[in-house]
């Protein structure tokens, strides 16, 4: 860092010392301008000669005061202005005191608003011009008046230069500061988001697939002993459902990969090309399942197809769960217009009407199938149907709500 630079900084850590010094600049000044005579004989001469006592105490008095120019700048303007008045009408030869005045008008431009600037920048010019000029020892259209009349504009209008400047430079900084808090913000919001919705496939994944392993375990266990080859059947289904859960899982915890790892994930997700897959999984594990579809040729956009799959494996797992595999499942996708309809309904348990359903309990299926369809702005129904058994009914838009509703379906 060079001098200049680190007594800059010394100075901005230190107002104060810089307002000292700066005054003690513009004192130097003034009592080198005190020397000046204007009216020589060969217009303007240097010549030694001592100040007035007076002149002296009033260019004193200026200086002071602009040691505390930031504290108080109206105040500051107000004194100097005062002894410059003085200076106008009683020195002859007159001293520079008006420059205190000049130092603290720029003061007050740069650190107050535009009105307060030309209130005082123009109540400043009148008085000392009209002091200098109607009272003064003075002709009226001396130099010296016109002087006090030029410099008392330009403090003005270069504080006001300043000030609109640092108020530029806060507003370039402040939009920065907001853009990159926005920035964040979004990332944050969109890290959530994908966090979020891994960990909905996580769920959907686990769950289905575990509460087939654990319907198969059960009739593995049951009939062990007395049907060994039925038992070595649904452990096949075991091994089988826990495979696909593993495939599953390690293809949604590959997303979290960053783009330099070995071995990303290139299979794609799970849509409904594979209800039928789907399907066969729930009925080898006792559930009788149908199926309905009427969306034969549709082409889905895939988060769309993806949120259809997850609803159907959830709400089939929760009455394999919920309902135990006496229960029938009846599955329908139809194509409504711009929107696709997933239902999912079952007949409840043999005693009845269903229990307590997950929306009751402390799961997370229904949950996150509603954040699911949510996000894609759809819809989901769910609930209790009369006579017994559970109604799962999503509605997912396939295309822009702006699009036109006659397009053929």
């Amino acid at each position: 860092m060079t001098p200049l630079a680190r007594a800059q900084r010394q100075l901005t850590a230190h107002p104060l010392a810089a307002d000292a010094a700066l005054a003690a600049g513009v004192l130097l000044c003034m009592l080198a301008g005190s020397f000046v005579d204007p009216h020589g004989g060969h217009g303007v001469s240097w010549r030694i000669r001592t100040p007035d006592p007076l002149s002296l105490l009033l260019m004193t008095l200026g200086a002071a005061a602009l040691v505390f120019r930031r504290r108080a700048p109206m105040a500051v303007l107000a004194v100097t202005g005062t002894v410059s008045v003085v200076e106008s009408v009683t020195g002859d030869p007159r001293a520079p005191v008006a420059m205190s005045a000049v130092v603290a008008l720029f003061t007050v431009a740069a650190t107050t608003d535009r009105p307060t600037t030309w209130r005082a920048g123009l109540l400043t010019l009148t008085v000392l011009t009209g002091a200098a000029m109607l009272a003064g020892p003075l002709p009226w259209y001396a130099q010296e008046n016109l002087g006090i009349l030029a410099w008392t504009g330009i403090g003005a209008t270069a504080g006001d230069a300043v000030r609109s400047r640092r108020a530029v430079v806060q507003a370039i900084r402040e939009r920065a500061e907001r853009a990159e808090r926005t920035r964040e913000e979004e990332a944050r919001r969109r890290v959530a988001e994908e966090r979020l919705r891994i960990a909905r496939d996580l769920h959907d994944v686990v769950a289905h697939h575990i509460a087939l392993v654990n319907v198969q375990a059960g009739v593995a266990a049951h009939v062990m002993d007395r049907r060994p080859d039925q038992a070595k059947e649904a452990l096949a289904h075991v091994r089988e459902a826990s495979r696909s859960a593993l495939n599953e899982l390690r293809a949604t915890v590959g997303l979290l990969r960053q783009s330099g790892d070995p071995e990303a994930p290139t299979e794609p997700a799970p849509g409904l090309d594979r209800l039928d897959e789907l399907a066969g999984t729930f009925r080898s594990a006792g559930l009788q399942v149908e199926v309905a579809r009427s969306d034969d040729g549709t082409a889905l956009p895939a988060a769309v197809d993806l949120a259809a799959y997850r609803v159907i494996q959830e709400a089939l797992t929760n009455v394999q769960k919920h309902a135990g595999p006496a229960a029938r499942a009846e599955v329908s996708v139809v194509r409504v217009g711009p929107s696709l309809e997933v239902t999912v309904l079952d007949t409840g348990t043999d005693d009845g009407p269903r229990g307590p359903g997950p929306q009751q309990g402390g799961g997370h299926g229904l949950l996150g199938m509603r954040e699911r369809v949510t996000a894609l702005r759809g819809t989901l129904t769910t609930g209790p149907r009369f006579g017994g058994g559970f109604r799962v009914h999503a509605i997912l838009p396939v295309r822009p709500r702006t699009a036109d509703a006659k397009d053929p379906v």
